[in-house]
């Protein structure tokens, strides 16, 4: 286990080598100069030397690099230009929305997917299979976005259940930010939970075709305790493995969804960065956002052993 750990830890340092590497080269090969653009055309020329001379693009692109890497193996992702604070301080200020969010939306579709996809393995051929079935094609082709602007509509406007957008005001309290948050989260929820059911389907079938589902089913265990104890431990494998990439892609950022809700979140700040061509946040946004994804990814792996202990590293 701790040999896996370590060759997994060892994995995680390459997979960021090349992710800044990726990052380092895509800002340097952009068209014009970085600091022309970041300055917009109204800039002087002595604003353009003194911004390249505080990012270091003076230097020889080699010095450049080692730079780089240099402070970001310390946390150091630059300054942002327009926010005139560190990047990961600007990322951590944002951070909040986003992991609430993330968990709310998580739960959301773990609560819809999951029981969906049982009663439509369950169920194979028959009414209940194919109305699961409709559902979860009906959610995954609905844009984020649509599907925000439609509830905003109906649920916020027509009815005034929920805040129209926003996060509360800056004293606002838990549960009112909470409230903000969950329109966003129901919407984010119902589009994840498509795929999380068509994989607990197929993952179920998989499984409940098997010789001691059917051993345990002539023994008289009862139809919950063959699906529930027997059927769905043994098929939690690839289904964990869908959500831990769905929680990766919520975490670094629903982009669209935060925006349409005007949500202070990482995904509306990397929108802002684009704009404003602020490149530091952006480089830096998508480092940490590759850092979640190894992190989930590996937290996952490790779930394994707790879910099947018949998996060995």
């Amino acid at each position: 286990m701790r040999q896996y750990i370590l060759r997994r830890l060892g994995g995680m340092a390459i997979v960021m080598f090349v992710v800044a590497t990726i990052v380092f080269v895509i800002v340097r090969v952009i068209p014009g100069d970085p600091a022309a653009i970041m300055l917009g055309p109204d800039a002087t020329g002595a604003d353009i030397a003194a911004l390249r001379e505080r990012l270091g693009l003076n230097e020889p692109l080699p010095v450049q690099y080692a730079i780089f890497l240099a402070r970001t193996a310390v946390g150091d992702l630059g300054q942002s230009i327009f926010l005139n604070r560190p990047v990961l301080q600007a990322i951590a200020e944002r951070a909040e929305p986003t992991l609430c969010l993330t968990l709310i939306a998580i739960t959301i579709a773990l609560l819809i997917g999951l029981p969906a996809g049982i009663v439509s393995a369950v169920n194979r051929g028959r009414l209940a299979d194919q109305v699961a079935l409709a559902m979860a094609m009906l959610l995954a082709s609905m844009p984020a976005f649509w599907l925000g602007l439609i509830f905003i509509q109906r649920f916020s406007v027509d009815l005034g259940w929920f805040p129209v957008a926003g996060y509360g005001e800056p004293g606002a309290s838990f549960l009112e930010r909470m409230r903000h948050l969950l329109l966003p989260a129901i919407v984010l929820g119902l589009n994840s939970s498509a795929l999380i059911t068509r994989f607990t389907r197929a993952s179920m079938l998989d499984v409940l075709g098997e010789d001691y589902i059917r051993t345990g089913r002539s023994k008289g265990l009862g139809e919950p305790v063959v699906v529930m104890k027997h059927a769905l431990r043994n098929a939690l494998i690839p289904i964990l493995t869908v959500i831990g990439l769905t929680m990766a892609l919520l975490l670094g950022g629903a982009v669209v969804t935060e925006t349409v809700f005007s949500l202070p979140g990482v995904g509306n700040l990397v929108v802002s960065a684009v704009l404003r061509r602020d490149y530091p946040v952006i480089q830096g946004a998508l480092i940490v956002i590759a850092a979640l994804y190894v992190l989930v990814n590996l937290a996952i792996d490790l779930l394994y052993l707790l879910i099947d202990p018949r998996v060995r590293y």
